[in-house]
């Protein structure tokens, strides 16, 4: 008797969304936060996560936090740059717009603003992470 093999299992298929390259998706998810998803079909996904690093990072603006720059014998300022990078357009135009890209030190709230801008980026570079896969076909 001949043995036939087995499907696969649907969880281990790779389904690669057609026509969506992961490299547009994970550049329109840096540009602005659920962009990615946006273009990759999911609607109600994208307009979640915008609303949620949008108002994480305007939330850190509204604290005085300090976005981040890298400063000569201050390793640590290397990732915490990384880090408010991660939030794309919003960083850019913060610093061009704002009066104090540097936060005030001096403010109650300086290091809750400091902590909304950093997790606002990084959540961006988790969900740039979670566009790429979902354009590669590792998540459904």
């Amino acid at each position: 008797m001949k043995e036939t093999a087995a499907p696969p299992a649907p969880s281990s298929v790779r389904v690669r969304i057609v026509g969506r390259s992961p490299y547009v998706a994970i550049a329109l998810a840096w540009l602005i936060p659920g962009l990615g998803h946006y273009y990759l079909g999911r609607r109600r996904t994208a307009a979640a996560f915008a609303v949620i690093v949008v108002l994480t990072f305007v939330a850190g603006l509204s604290f005085q936090g300090r976005l981040y720059s890298i400063e000569q014998g201050q390793p640590l300022t290397i990732l915490a740059t990384f880090a408010v990078w991660g939030a794309g357009l919003l960083n850019i135009a913060a610093r061009l717009f704002t009066e104090n890209p540097g936060g005030s030190i001096l403010s109650v709230t300086y290091e809750y603003g400091c902590a909304y801008l950093l997790t606002a980026g990084l959540m961006n570079l988790l969900l740039i992470l979670d566009a790429w896969d979902i354009a590669t076909g590792r998540k459904r």
